[in-house]
């Protein structure tokens, strides 16, 4: 009976008086709410989200527009011809998808599918509990041990997300005693990390030597320095100067620490990252990472790094202690897509001449394209209301990509993020292209 009151209560607005105080002040909520809402529409710079009716791939199909056909993808990597050609089915449809984190195109990829049921069918959907009390299995375990030997590091944490293992790491580590010096383009869970501890904090212009030796030799007082930075950065497309930022850790006895997400699976000889296609695995002290792009695309994240910082974590990192373990299906993905990269380096290598491509041809066509050797390709339009249109014209030509405006990226600096796949084919790059020059056309971004 008392159920039906409360809700009748709260329907009513207040304590059966739709002018209460808790009434009016729901109201007032309401309408500052709304006229909040309304600016961000009338700046142009609202997100949507749609609706996708099908696995993520380079093809897809929207939830009420278009009917897909399914047609088989290349086999253009070594270790996709050895999966019978049923399970090679992508969906495809009228929409070529250009804005995914699916960068070696493993979220779809009929092994991987494979390892999350069995996974699945063998630890179940979920441990109920997080890792100290009843929430570790045989193949958490596993998975950190391969982590490690992927990264070529003593040993590794698991998360939930790498925004968890961000949120979880500076405030454990750091002290009143040490500092931390921080990109300012740094991703924005770095940057809530770092928030949460009480170290000594400093931010150096963005992959600026100068500005970040001035700062180290301004922290000499302090009694550990650590150097964080995006290996590489998600918005502009660019990779830290890591050699120039281990060189000056090494003169001003600092830490390195790099944030790995765009770049896992895909950036080096071998797909380890940034760390080894700079050349300096022996110089970089702890690597966070995703599950959640190029290793599965489902979630999870994780620190590597010296044994002793990842038992302190195991003790003191709070998103690890108070948050439930990842779900067996989702250790099954990620575990397999680390089993395919060390298989082979191929799916790693065949990036560079998607990502030149398209970057070539876009500046052929009077574009500017931000970063340098990255897929991630920012076509930079500065105007947050046209990189809107812009967007909503190339999925009406069949090419799904998303404007990115204030606050994800700094006011004047709009842009549409494309990001370029293992699996997207030269014919969908080439068609990627000619939809911008069209829409860039139309819209006045060229002339």
């Amino acid at each position: 009976m008392w159920r039906g009151a409360a809700v009748r209560v709260l329907r009513a607005g207040g304590a059966g008086n739709p002018r209460s105080a808790s009434g009016a002040a729901v109201a007032q909520l309401r309408r500052r709410l709304e006229s909040e809402l309304e600016d961000i529409r009338g700046a142009g710079t609202w997100k949507s989200e749609r609706v996708i009716a099908s696995r993520q791939g380079p093809h897809l199909r929207l939830a009420g527009g278009g009917a897909g056909a399914y047609g088989e993808a290349g086999r253009a990597l070594g270790f996709f011809s050895r999966c019978d050609a049923a399970a090679s089915l992508f969906l495809l449809a009228g929409i070529l998808n250009f804005c995914a984190n699916n960068y070696l195109g493993l979220s779809s990829h009929p092994e991987v599918i494979r390892a999350a049921v069995e996974a699945l069918e063998k630890f179940g959907a979920g441990l109920s509990s997080v890792r100290f009390i009843c929430g570790t299995q045989s193949i958490h375990k596993d998975l950190e041990e391969k982590i490690a030997r992927f990264h070529q590091r003593e040993d590794a944490i698991l998360y939930a997300s790498c925004f968890d293992a961000n949120a979880g790491i500076f405030e454990a580590l750091l002290t009143p005693e040490d500092a931390v010096l921080s990109d300012e383009l740094n991703h924005a869970s770095i940057i809530d990390g770092i928030r949460l501890c009480k170290a000594n904090k400093y931010r150096y212009k963005h992959m600026d030597m100068q500005d970040l030796e001035a700062k180290l030799q301004d922290t000499q007082k302090h009694r550990l320095r650590l150097v964080a930075t995006d290996g590489a950065f998600s918005m502009d497309g660019d990779i830290a100067p890591l050699r120039e930022i281990c060189q000056l850790a090494q003169k001003y006895d600092a830490l390195v620490f790099i944030d790995e997400c765009h770049a896992t699976g895909f950036l080096g000889p071998n797909g380890r990252g940034t760390d080894e296609l700079l050349g300096v695995m022996d110089k970089v002290t702890i690597i966070n990472s995703t599950l959640g792009k190029a290793l599965g695309g489902a979630a999870g994240g994780y620190t590597t790094g010296p044994k002793p910082l990842i038992d302190l974590l195991r003790q003191r990192s709070r998103p690890y202690l108070f948050s439930n373990s990842l779900p067996p299906a989702v250790v099954g993905c990620a575990s397999k897509a680390l089993d395919l990269l060390m298989e082979s380096n191929a799916i790693a290598q065949s990036m560079a001449a998607k990502t030149q491509r398209f970057r070539s041809k876009m500046t052929a066509a009077g574009f500017t394209i931000s970063g340098k050797d990255h897929p991630i390709c920012p076509v930079m339009l500065g105007d947050a209301r046209l990189a809107s249109v812009m967007a909503e014209d190339m999925l009406n030509r069949g090419i799904y990509v998303i404007g990115f405006s204030y606050p994800v990226v700094p006011k004047g600096k709009a842009r549409i993020r494309v990001q370029i796949s293992a699996v997207h084919s030269d014919e969908d790059i080439d068609r990627c292209v000619e939809a911008f020059t069209e829409v860039g056309r139309k819209h006045g971004a060229l002339p």
